[in-house]
């Protein structure tokens, strides 16, 4: 933690003398004095918390995926998985659900240069309205309203192990009541990892070791637009289009040996090569009445999103006690499509204390995962029918919800909620011919309070009721070979899992919140493993048992020197009870468990009145998900100067990530059959230096709608 004090106290004391010398200028012939209210850089809502980034140093030269790293309560794992509190999470962008998630959420979100946003919202507590299976984040893009052609250029070089560049145009046309929105990017990274894994197996006292290094190369050109008419006052009609396509290389080297009561048994050597692309395209067609006088909004969308993946991937393993090598072929095209139909509607009731809002969604699923294997046999490729399968997954999930709204006495706020799901899906693969349906209805409460003791105090609780269903992946049956020597197959008999979550929230002076919740599952799906022959085999698995997190929180946002200098501050203790889930599991991990996270940003306006702005960035995260325990706690940080040149109308930012210290990942997963542990280091650090160039009138509309559900929940 030593670094992380030393960078505090130079960055504090260096904003502190600017501001002296500033303060010291005199100034003179003063004709105009403007005073212009600021958002605090986090606001805190009884349902959420909001960071504003918009004309942020934090945005130069970054993309949406960088931030949302930086965004308070967010951790995100080496697998790519975004938690908020450690729950998962539904992304939304402009309200909007997106079709993405895992490396392929990273990969479209690498696409939205950070310069578009308006804010990042965590909705720690969502209402009925959303698709959810936990928290939901809302990412919310800036809207140009002003007459005439607009945009900004960004160029971006980062050097960490291997050298990478992105670069995007933004271009906004705005003309009396039609705006086109169009923005391009391209991004040529190189991302470099080095892993260690240790499997322990209980019945034989066997353990497995296992080094590899991988390089992975992804070009990526992409392009979005958004087309919005307005009819007239009330009635607004537009069309989104989304799509990017990437071509990626990946190289794996690996060796590995193992042992069996402490004595050695075989060493291998393993190469794995990797060359596909991937394509993404989503679409959306939209409808919008939104009467201010009367409060009245009707949304209604609809749309087709579509996301292929085609690769060819090599796995060629030598044993150091045989002469020749063995080797799999995979040649996979998966596709996913879907379809679907939404409908919001909102509006007060009687004098406008009341809120009602209500909707529903008729959405369709057609996935396919098809693999072809081949055997390396005599130096040549031979195809394997035995093993060569086709997935097919679809679904339909249909959904109903209201929300009830209403405030007594000007003090206590109340949100009631009720969504109602339906889905029915099928599983298949060709071979052997296998075919499962399944259908089941959910009813999902959720309630909200809050009460302004005074002015400056107020205490909010909420409730929610929420359901995980499995990924469609994550049900195909097929082996496939992974690089650390172990292999990966789905599980066609996962159920989704249900949990709870309760929460308080005070809320002290608008500056300080502290904040209570206790989660608890009675079932849930894990990773487990198992051993067929002789194959150390991962996969998702339910558990039954009862899993209870506490979690005790402080947040602050504090401005200092005229506001120039913000500061936000997020700490967090959490304690999980798995004493029964671990007992009914016979699983060997930790019955409790204490962690402590946090994050916190400090950013400065204008350094020595130069148009230099300064933001610096740590958190502190561990890694824990289900019964994969955390072995060290990870410590990420990012360092940026902006300057600015108004005359040209651009910025240059110079940003150092991570480098007191390269981001590692070390966990164990506790199994019935053994212990399995990964320790990864990436090659997220280094520097990185970006322009931008803007041109035309930048004013910004915040993009946000009138309901009881983002205006009145916490402090304003």
């Amino acid at each position: 933690m030593k670094f992380i004090l030393i960078t505090s106290a130079v960055f504090c004391a260096t904003i502190f003398t600017a501001q002296t010398k500033q303060d010291s200028i005199k100034q003179k012939n003063i004709q105009e004095v403007v005073v212009i209210a600021k958002k605090p850089t986090v606001e805190n809502k009884v349902d959420r918390t909001v960071f504003n980034v918009a004309n942020s140093s934090i945005l130069s030269g970054n993309t949406t995926w960088d931030v949302l790293r930086m965004t308070p309560l967010i951790s995100i794992d080496n697998n790519d998985v975004i938690k908020a509190e450690g729950e998962s999470v539904t992304v939304y962008i402009n309200d909007r659900k997106s079709v993405f998630t895992g490396k392929e959420l990273k990969e479209y979100l690498r696409t939205i240069p950070a310069d578009n946003l308006m804010k990042i919202e965590v909705i720690t507590s969502p209402s009925a309205k959303y698709e959810t299976t936990g928290e939901v984040i809302n990412i919310v893009l800036k809207k140009l309203e002003n007459e005439g052609l607009k945009g900004s250029a960004t160029f971006t070089n980062s050097q960490s192990t291997k050298n990478s560049q992105y670069s995007n145009l933004n271009l906004n046309y705005h003309r009396k009541n039609f705006t086109q929105n169009l923005t391009g990017s391209y991004s040529d990274n190189t991302s470099v990892s080095k892993t260690d894994n240790e499997n322990i197996l209980y019945a034989n006292n066997s353990l497995g070791l296992n080094h590899s290094e991988n390089t992975d190369i992804n070009r990526t050109p992409s392009i979005s637009t958004t087309s919005e008419l307005e009819l007239n006052d009330k009635n607004n009609i537009g069309f989104i289009f989304e799509y990017s396509k990437s071509k990626r290389n990946q190289n794996t080297d690996s060796y590995g040996s193992n042992f069996l009561n402490d004595q050695f048994q075989n060493s291998y050597t393993k190469n794995q090569y990797l060359t596909g692309s991937s394509q993404n395209l989503g679409s959306n067609l939209f409808y919008k009445y939104y009467d201010k006088v009367k409060n009245k909004i009707l949304d209604l969308n609809m749309g087709i999103n579509y996301s292929g993946v085609s690769d060819i991937n090599d796995h060629i393993t030598n044993f150091n006690t045989t002469i020749i090598p063995l080797g799999t072929r995979i040649i996979a095209n998966n596709q996913e499509r879907e379809y679907y139909l939404k409908a919001d509607y909102s509006q007060p009731i009687g004098s406008g204390s009341s809120q009602l809002e209500f909707g529903g969604k008729i959405d369709f699923k057609n996935n396919v995962i098809p693999y072809d294997y081949l055997n390396l046999a005599d130096n040549q490729w031979v195809f394997d029918n035995s093993r060569s399968n086709d997935f097919h997954y679809t679904d339909n999930l249909n959904s109903l919800y209201a929300n009830f709204s209403k405030t007594f006495f000007k003090k206590l706020e109340t949100r009631i909620g009720l969504r109602f799901e339906h889905i029915s899906y099928t599983i298949k693969q060709d071979v052997g011919s296998i075919e499962k349906s399944n259908s089941y209805s959910t009813l999902l409460p959720d309630l909200l309070v809050k009460y302004s003791l005074t002015e400056n105090y107020n205490l909010s609780a909420t409730y929610n009721h929420n359901v995980w269903r499995p990924y469609y992946s994550e049900f195909n049956p097929f082996l496939l070979p992974g690089d650390d020597g172990t292999y990966y197959r789905g599980n066609m008999d996962l159920q989704a899992n249900p949990s709870d979550r309760f929460s308080l929230k005070l809320g002290l002076k608008k500056k300080y919140f502290v904040s209570l919740s206790y989660f608890f599952t009675n079932h849930d799906y894990w990773t487990s493993y198992v051993v067929e022959d002789g194959k150390t085999i991962s996969t998702p698995t339910n558990f039954d048992g009862k899993a209870e997190r506490y979690s005790l929180s402080f947040n602050t946002n504090q401005t200092f020197l005229k506001n120039k200098l913000n500061i936000n501050v997020n700490i967090n203790a959490n304690y999980a009870d798995n004493s029964d889930f671990n007992t009914r599991n016979n699983l060997n991990a930790k019955n409790y468990i204490t962690n402590f996270t946090g994050s916190t940003n400090m950013s400065y306006t204008n350094l020595f009145g130069k148009d230099i702005n300064l933001n610096g960035w740590v958190g502190v995260f561990t890694q824990n998900n289900g019964n994969s325990l955390g072995n060290k706690t990870n410590i990420f940080h990012t360092i940026s100067a902006t300057k600015i040149f108004p005359k040209l109308e651009m910025e240059a930012t110079l940003r150092l990530n991570n480098i007191f210290s390269k981001p590692s990942f070390d966990s164990t997963t506790y199994a019935p059959i053994g212990t399995f542990r990964t320790a990864s280091v990436f090659d997220w650090y280094g520097v990185s230096f970006s322009l931008v160039k803007r041109f035309g009138n930048q004013k910004v509309k915040e993009n946000t709608k009138t309901n009881v559900e983002k205006d009145s929940g916490g402090s304003k």
